[in-house]
This record gives structure tokens, sequence and C-alpha cells, in this order.
């Protein structure tokens, strides 16, 4: 298991002005961040014409603009040696050493490892891979591939536990440890490594009933400062999330840090990723103190995106960070709460959908947010459609049942591009419509409502897959007491399932409604056609038989609650 000693610490380097700076012993080119207010000895520096210094909140002189050059000798003789495992890469002399021995790498892959280990903890597109390592060339993918396999090869990289992983639909990511020396003719002072707008993803389109949502994160995080966006998968966390920081920016002074955890599947490494985004070199076996003294004193936004799966070490930084730097706001988004001091969960509703009402009208449907995304993603496809009054109750019904969740509609959207209004719901009712594909460039588990579920299924202990699969009986509302009688056997007692259904109202694949006298539980239309279609491994240990016994008795008792 990967530590973080002083030889592996995980670092991202120092942080310039964007821009492309060609490397004098080959064709690529670098792409670094963030724009140094302050620089030492060693680089040329100016300001850019027509800027001026202006006083910050604090009345201190700041310029507005500040363009960093530096020539590419300057940059490799500073700082161009990566140490990572038992290899040494020096980038200027264009050599890979193990232990002090050369290791033999051709040019072509050399010039990858290089570019990977610059974006370490980042996610590499092939196409950027391209553009870089052949800038003048037009190759395929297959070049890509032959040159990563020498590579792996020369690494003795074992895949997903080794140095590079492969992210199918999106490229590669550097995910082992890196450190840097550090450079003494460099100095960094107040947030010079943040202000860049770039460091958010951008905005991918314009967000359907989430401007009330988005102003609410907004104040709740300047009061606050810990705020945590919870939902289902699909709901739209990471671009409610995006949109908050983009509102954000000038609030912070540009100072906002979007940290994208998804490609990590260890959680040692997620101290070393957020240290990569703030341009930190980490060189301590305990890298929480040095996170904590860097951000410490200033100003900043951090978004913490997709913890669910490495929530534990989320949840220790983000505490400590909101304890120990007083400046620092955090804004997370989870399919299931940090549970630690200081954080304000804000649950991320469905999109709302019109009522089960037959005389729907089109105009009445067109207020509805979850109607107004479906009609926006069908005209996004290239066909016109104009919603008729006929549509409307029938449109209403597939918002419905698709739970007001943002991917699914898009998703059954593009269907019915294909298929009309009338058989897209018909289908939807017979079909294993989980499977249909989304946007190509979308994440992987992001390209069907499937895959989205597999992530969270896949994240459940045992325990807790079992009592998801035998509530699955439920087709309506249902009390804990009916939940019981449900899922407890001889293996699993009611005590365990009462703990199983509180995890999993946490982790929102079970809805909890609280406003009347006795709760009501409910799993999502979604979510029980997708345990009902078998997309998910049963891991109830029961007979067939005792299975189908089991969903016989809870429907009576269901009818009877």
């Amino acid at each position: 298991m990967l530590g973080f000693s002083p030889d592996t610490a995980l670092a991202k380097g120092i942080g310039v002005s964007t821009q492309r700076i060609e490397q004098e012993f080959s064709t690529i080119y670098w792409r670094l961040t963030s724009p140094l207010r302050s620089i030492a000895s060693g680089l040329d520096c100016k300001k850019v014409e027509g800027s001026e210094d202006v006083p910050d909140k604090r009345g201190l002189q700041k310029p507005r603009e500040l363009r960093t050059q530096m020539t590419y000798e300057k940059i490799v003789h500073a700082n161009d040696t990566f140490w990572f495992g038992p290899f040494v890469l020096r980038a200027s002399k264009r050599r890979l050493e193990k232990a002090g021995v050369p290791v033999h790498l051709g040019d072509r892959a050399l010039d990858i490892l290089v570019v990977l280990v610059n974006h370490a903890g980042q996610t590499v597109s092939k196409n950027d891979l391209l553009e870089q390592v052949w800038p003048d060339v037009t190759v395929d993918e297959g070049s890509l591939r032959f040159h990563m396999v020498a590579l792996r090869k020369a690494l003795d990289d074992q895949g997903d536990n080794g140095f590079v992983r492969t992210l199918r639909g999106e490229g590669y990511c550097f995910v082992a440890p890196v450190s840097r020396p550090r450079v003494p003719s460099l100095k960094m002072v107040e947030d010079s490594v943040f202000g860049e707008a770039s460091k958010l993803p951008a905005r991918s389109m314009r967000l359907v009933g989430r401007d009330e949502v988005i102003r609410e994160i907004s104040g709740r995080l300047a009061t606050d400062r810990f705020v945590s966006i919870i939902g289902p998968g699909g709901i739209g966390k990471t671009a409610v999330a995006v949109s908050v920081g983009h509102r954000m920016l000038s609030e912070f002074d540009d100072a906002v840090c979007f940290v994208n955890l998804a490609p990590l599947n260890d959680r040692l490494l997620v101290p070393g990723v957020v240290a990569s985004a703030l341009g930190l070199q980490v060189q301590s076996d305990d890298p929480f103190p040095c996170l904590t003294n860097f951000v410490k004193d200033k100003r900043i936004l951090l978004i913490f995106d997709n913890c669910e799966h490495v929530i534990e070490t989320v949840a220790a930084l983000a505490e400590r960070l909101f304890q120990q730097a007083p400046q620092v706001h955090v804004l997370a988004t989870s399919r299931e709460a940090l549970r630690v001091e200081g954080e304000h969960v804000v649950r991320l509703p469905p999109l709302d959908s019109p009522p089960d009402d037959c005389s729907l009208t089109a105009a009445q449907a067109r207020d509805f947010p979850a109607v107004q995304l479906f009609v926006e993603r069908i005209a996004a496809s290239g066909q016109h459609y104009e919603m008729s009054d006929i549509d409307a109750p029938i449109v209403g019904r597939i918002c419905r049942k698709l739970d007001g969740i943002a991917l699914a509609i898009e998703l059954v959207a593009g269907r019915a591009c294909v298929y009309g209004i009338g058989e897209t719901a018909a289908l939807l009712a017979r079909e294993p419509w989980f499977l249909w594909k989304g946007r190509r460039t979308a994440l992987l588990r992001q390209q069907s409502l499937g895959s989205t579920l597999d992530w969270s299924y896949n994240l459940l202990p045992k325990l807790e897959r079992v009592v998801l699969h035998r509530l699955s009986v439920f087709m309506r509302e249902f009390t804990l007491r009916a939940a019981q009688s449900a899922a407890a056997d001889n293996d699993i007692d009611g005590r365990q399932v009462v703990v199983a259904v509180a995890n999993l109202v946490a982790k929102s694949l079970v809805a909890a409604d609280t406003s009347g006298e006795t709760t009501r539980y409910r799993l999502l239309d979604t979510t029980r056609a997708y345990l009902l279609a078998g997309l998910a491994e049963n891991d109830d240990g029961g007979s067939p038989h005792s299975r189908a016994f089991l969903r016989s008795e809870a429907s009576k008792r269901v009818d009877a609650a």
C-alpha cells in the first residue's frame, strides 16, 4: 500500500500563468497553472500592459494581473526531478532511473510519462496526450496504446494497483504519490497558487430548477463555511457545486479550488491529490499538518467532489480544515453526509414533476423543472418538439417514474427522439432502460443510470445489499416495522435491519418521509426497478423458493401496513 514518506509524497510542483512552454528536449507542451503574485530571484516577471495595483480588501496593494515569463531552461533546472516509488525521473536529462540504474524507455513513452507525472492525481484525456506528445503529427489511439504498454512494462506497472490507472472513456491518471525537490529561489506568498477560474470545470449547460438551491448553498457557505451537498447518483450534485463555485469566484478573489476525487480508489491518496490541486509540495509522513498550515491564513473555497468512496479520509481532512483554518470554506458533494464537526448538510431535492393528473395541459406541465429539462434535452438532440396537451400527462408520468433525477431524465429524453413519447413511456415499463447510454464524453459511471447505481450499490457492505434487495418487494411506502418483517430472517435480526435502513437512508438509496406521526420509507422507483431487473448482484443467501415466499409475505404485510 502506498504511503506518504518524504520520498513518495505527492506534489504538483510550481504554478505559473497558464501558457504552453515548449521543451528544448522534446515536443511536449506543459500546461502549468496559477499566476504567481510574488516571484523571487531567478525568474523574469513583468506586469501586463495596462494593469495597475489596486488595494485588496485588507488595504494591501496587489497586482490586478501578473504574467510570469519563464524559459524552459529555468524551469527544468529549478524543479524537473520527480520521485515515485523506486523511480527517479529527470525530465531535462530525458532519463528514468530505478534504484540508480537507468531504465530504457522510448522517446514517446518517456514523453507520455512526463505529461502524466506533471499532472499527477489528475485525469489526462487521450486527446490531450495525443496533442502534447504528437503536436505536429496526426496519429491514432493505437500508437498511444502501443507506447503506453511500453511505459507500463518499464515501470513494471500492475494495472490499477500500480502507477498509471486507465479510466475507461476518460483517459489516464498517474495515481502514485510524486515528490519534487524544493526550490529555494521561488517564494509563493499569500494565495498566489490560487485564483484561476480554469480550476473549476466549465458549466456544461443551463441548470434547470436549481437557482434557489444554488443561492441557498452560496449563502450558507458564506456564513457557515462548511456545506455538503447530498443526494442520489445522477441528481446533479456536481453541476450544482460547480455553479456555486462560479457564483462565488468574486467573493473569494478567484481562490476557488476544485478537487475531483472520483478517480481515486485508495483513501490514502486523498491528501496528496488535494496537495497537488493546491500546488503544494508535501514533504512529510503525515500530510494533514502540511495542508492545514499551508491554507490556515488564506481565504479560499475548496470543493471536494465525489467523496462517498473515500469519505473517511475526506471527512477527517475537512473537519481539520474547518477547525484550524478559519478562512477556509469547504463545499463537498457526496451520496452521504461526512458527519463531522461544522458540516451543514443540504440534501439536493429531485426536480419537481407534475402530479398524476390526466387533465394536465402542456402549459401547466412546462411550469415543472423536470418537464422543462426533458423538453430541453429533446431539443438539444436536434429534433424539433412542441409538447402537446395529449403528450403532457405522458411526459409528466415519465418524469415521476424517473424520480426527478436529472441524469435519468436526460438519458430517457435522448431516446424519446427515436421512439416517440408514447413508446418511450411503454419501454420504461418493460425494458432495462438503465443500460441506455448518454453522452460519450461523460464519466463512465455517468454514461448510463445503471452505471451510476452500480457505483452506489458496490460501495455497500453485504448486509446493506441484502436488506436493500429485500426492501425492493415494496411497491409503495412502508414502515420500519414492515421493513423488519420483510428483511429479517435467521441470519439478520430486526435490530440489524433498523441500522441498515438508517444507513441506506443516509446513502440516498432509501427515502424517508418524517412529516407524519409515523415515518414512512420508500425506495426510489429507479432504484427499485434497477434491483428487480437483476442488474445488481443479489447477495441474499436464501433459496429462490424462500425469497419468493418472502416477497409474497412482505407484500401482504405492505397492504396491511
